[in-house]
């Protein structure tokens, strides 16, 4: 599941993952939230957090993933991951040579610093 973190500046989306992450997720949630901040937005800035009770994605959810950052590639200015999983933390890292935006990966006992990094 999928929730969106309120109270984000304008140019931010909040989202965070807990239990199993599916396409309809990304489909009601995830893709809504970063076409309505496009709107208003040239760029977007991302926090992702992936709680400790995220069990991991279904093959639809990572497809639309993958679709959603390609789609707006230069869109993107930002990028925080906050997980303690180390699969997800790998691919992080991977992302900082593949997107044209800083992507930094944090641990979820530091999602307070994620959330400054992502703002400044």
């Amino acid at each position: 599941m999928i929730e969106v973190i309120p109270n984000m500046p304008d140019n931010i989306v909040g989202f965070v993952a807990t239990g199993e992450v599916s396409a309809q997720d990304y489909e009601t949630v995830f893709i809504p939230a970063i076409e309505s901040t496009l709107k208003e937005n040239e760029k977007v800035r991302i926090l992702y957090h992936i709680a400790p009770e995220f069990t991991g994605f279904t093959a639809g959810a990572l497809w639309d993933d993958v679709k959603i950052g390609v789609a707006h590639l230069r869109a993107w200015e930002k990028i925080a991951v906050v997980t303690d999983s180390d699969w997800i933390r790998r691919t992080g890292g991977f992302l900082n040579f593949v997107l044209p935006c800083p992507v930094k990966v944090f641990p979820n006992a530091e999602l307070d610093e994620a959330t400054q990094w992502i703002a400044d």
